[in-house]
């Protein structure tokens, strides 16, 4: 399936485009307006960067958290650190592993979730931040050739950004 996003900079253009693509015959169950008063990118299904990163940083806590025990404990055990003396010796190599398991929580959530926003979004987020500045969202889905007729369709309209996608 391939996908074509052309970013329109008002409600009027953006009904013209449409309007352009009705006439000349695209099946209009392939075109989709997303903007204020038409669907919005949760409606449409515009992956959410930050459902993405908290998905990211779950799955990375999955395997960080225990791996990070059992480096704490094993570092502990091969050092012999007596840092609390109050814990004595199996105490002190279990501090050690919780200490470990909170240091693969924090990289969890900072690497799985702060990568997750920036990259497994994809450009999701800039057509989130155009249609949160206003703009307006034309999406054609289909064959390569009904994506190509409405490219050069939606080119008439001078959008500030057309972007074709395959979805393999």
């Amino acid at each position: 399936m391939n996908y074509l996003v052309a970013v329109l900079s008002d409600r009027i253009q953006a009904e013209a485009a449409y309007s352009a693509l009705e006439k000349e015959g695209l099946p209009m169950n392939a075109v989709a307006i997303l903007g204020r008063g038409y669907q919005s990118a949760d409606e449409y299904g515009l992956i959410d960067p930050n459902e993405q990163a908290t998905k990211l940083a779950k799955l990375m806590a999955f395997w960080l958290v225990p791996f990070g025990f059992v480096a704490g404990l094993t570092f502990s055990l091969i050092t012999n650190l007596n840092t609390f003396a109050w814990a004595g010796e199996i105490g002190n190599h279990l501090i050690g592993g919780l200490l470990g398991a909170a240091s693969g929580a924090m990289g969890s959530f900072f690497v799985g979730g702060g990568a997750g926003l920036t990259a497994g979004s994809g450009d999701a987020l800039p057509y989130r931040n155009r249609l949160n500045a206003g703009k307006y969202l034309i999406v054609v889905q289909g064959s390569g050739a009904l994506t190509r007729q409405a490219t050069s369709i939606l080119r008439q309209f001078e959008p500030e950004n057309v972007q074709g996608y395959t979805d393999s």
